[in-house]
């Protein structure tokens, strides 16, 4: 018990500590991006499934088990100009000390166009994030696993370096069917060492407490889970602060700015998951992410903002997962995932 009284004290501190935190006052957005494709299958988040993905550890060290031992995953993500993003993982089981793991992500941004005041190219730049982390999980009981990851940040955009840590903090508490299984998770609680110009301050990290459930139906092969994020953050819309009240032209009333009511500001908090697990062999993946949806869609072409789906093969020696995120109707994003075991491979 006193474990879990731990998880959740470091959960408060997460919470309260960033409770006025609002978007764009923040640095390093990229650790929170899809590294791995069955996050991105699976929405954003993905931090309830205690089982042998060496990926899911990097989003909630309380995942790192000895199922992992010696595996290694490999992450991919192309994007349009060069750009891509991706991640490596590698897990060792230490008896009864518990799991560690190293893993690395980084986001190229390919080469740009230098230009000078009056827009002439004059040269070319590169730009990138990088993280390098080192993690460690361990089941205190049958129903109890807590870890925490620690993370160094760097940030090259040019000539302008920016370096910061953060840590994560988890814990998961698993039925004893394991089928219903509860997270409470503190992501990117850390600082920003050194800013990209001297005379800049240092700005916070975007940190993230996050609650989820997750179930497995005993008779059917579905596992839905559900998320609660940016707990430290009631309001997650946004306010234009150029909009101003307009007329109505038929009657004359003044129309005040449009604001959230209750109901959508906490809609916005919740991500829904749907893993459909065919098998040993094959896996599809459907998840909702309402707030990406709000954030994103075309206004007079929605699509299927905010929808993300996805599929997983597990072969003897390796698995391979893919995952499609639709960001709106004018964008999307392909991740692919290899991953093994090296015990697998011995003759």
């Amino acid at each position: 018990m006193k474990y879990l009284g731990l998880v959740f004290f470091f959960f408060w501190i997460g919470l309260v500590n960033v409770i006025s935190q609002t978007g764009g006052t923040t640095v390093f957005p990229f650790i929170d991006f899809n590294y791995d494709a069955r996050s991105g299958a699976l929405g954003r988040h993905f931090i309830t499934a205690y089982e042998n993905d060496v990926n899911l550890g990097v989003n909630n060290p309380a995942l790192w088990n000895e199922e992992m031992h010696r595996s290694i995953g490999f992450n991919q993500s192309l994007h349009a100009a060069g750009i891509n993003h991706g991640k490596v993982t590698y897990a060792q089981h230490f008896g009864d000390v518990g799991t560690g793991a190293i893993h690395m992500r980084y986001l190229a941004y390919g080469r740009m166009d230098r230009t000078n005041e009056n827009g002439d190219v004059i040269g070319t730049f590169s730009a990138g994030d990088f993280m390098l982390g080192a993690g460690f999980g361990r089941r205190v009981n049958p129903n109890l696993s807590i870890g925490a990851n620690v993370n160094l940040i760097w940030s090259h955009l040019d000539a302008f370096n920016s370096v910061g840590f953060s840590v994560d903090m988890g814990g998961i508490y698993l039925a004893d069917d394991e089928r219903t299984q509860v997270s409470a998770l503190v992501r990117n609680a850390g600082a920003q060492f050194s800013s990209y110009f001297p005379e800049q301050e240092r700005q916070p990290l975007p940190v993230n407490p996050m609650l989820a459930v997750a179930h497995k139906l005993e008779h059917a092969p579905f596992r839905f889970s559900i998320v609660a994020h940016s707990l430290n953050r009631w309001d997650l819309t946004y306010l234009d602060p150029n909009a101003q009240p307009s007329t109505d032209p038929l009657t004359g009333e003044v129309v005040p700015v449009e604001t959230a009511g209750f109901g959508e500001q906490l809609a916005r908090h919740f991500i829904y998951q749907l893993e459909i697990l065919g098998g040993e062999l094959m896996r599809v993946r459907l998840a909702f992410d309402y707030q990406r949806r709000r954030e994103l869609l075309v206004p007079n072409r929605p699509g299927m903002a905010g929808f993300s789906t996805g599929v997983g093969f597990n072969f003897n020696r390796f698995s391979i997962d893919y995952g499609l995120v639709i960001f709106s109707s004018a964008g999307f994003s392909n991740l692919f995932t290899f991953r093994t075991n090296f015990d697998k491979w011995k003759s």
